[in-house]
């Protein structure tokens, strides 16, 4: 791999090809190399969300998160090599069991806002799903090992989860949707969402 960092600009990809890990070339517009667009996309957007202040368990595990998505990543870019191990899942399900067992059980859907880092959070969370999609629709046509879309969907959860603990650093609260029902519930006196 360092002798192929050496030299960033190549230009053997001027023709709108680009080289997988398997030394074969294939379009710019494969459904794998989407696929490994999406994925990289969501590393450097857990990248940004790693700038702002968060708690320390959730910023090791973003970070561990990184390095989990580069072998996701390298497991796209080598067809039929496997780099993402069944740890890595199961981290993702004992963070999440963790950090929503310390939330109030949702009653109405919230929006993808609140504080900079939830916002942030959540917008990591919908650049997962995309990748969980383009891992998908490659699995449609071409064999993929389960591990990927496993990890992503599981982490496209976590990162949901994320954004609500995030939202209550501070004493804050998750911005909810401004449904009829809970107007209506307002209105008859029921105690507001999330108390």
């Amino acid at each position: 791999m360092g002798n192929r960092l050496t030299q960033i600009a190549t230009r053997t990809g001027d023709d709108g090809s680009t080289g997988l890990g398997d030394n074969t070339r294939v379009s710019k517009g494969h459904l794998r190399v989407h696929a490994m667009g999406d994925v990289d996309e969501l590393n450097s957007h857990i990248g940004l969300l790693l700038c702002e202040p968060l708690p320390a368990e959730v910023r090791e595990l973003l970070v561990d998160v990184q390095h989990q998505l580069f072998n996701l990543g390298g497991e796209l870019a080598m067809p039929g090599y496997t780099l993402l191990k069944d740890e890595a899942l199961l981290q993702l399900d004992q963070a999440l069991e963790t950090h929503n067992a310390a939330l109030p059980r949702l009653a109405e859907f919230i929006l993808p806002a609140g504080t900079r880092a939830a916002a942030q959070a959540h917008v990591c969370r919908t650049v997962a799903r995309r990748a969980e999609r383009a891992i998908v629709a490659l699995g449609a046509v071409e064999v993929v090992n389960d591990a990927p879309r496993r990890y992503l969907n599981r982490l496209s959860d976590l990162l949901f989860v994320l954004a609500r603990v995030l939202n209550r650093m501070d004493g804050g609260d998750d911005v909810y949707w401004k449904s009829e029902r809970m107007a209506r519930a307002a209105a008859a006196g029921d105690a507001p969402v999330g108390d």
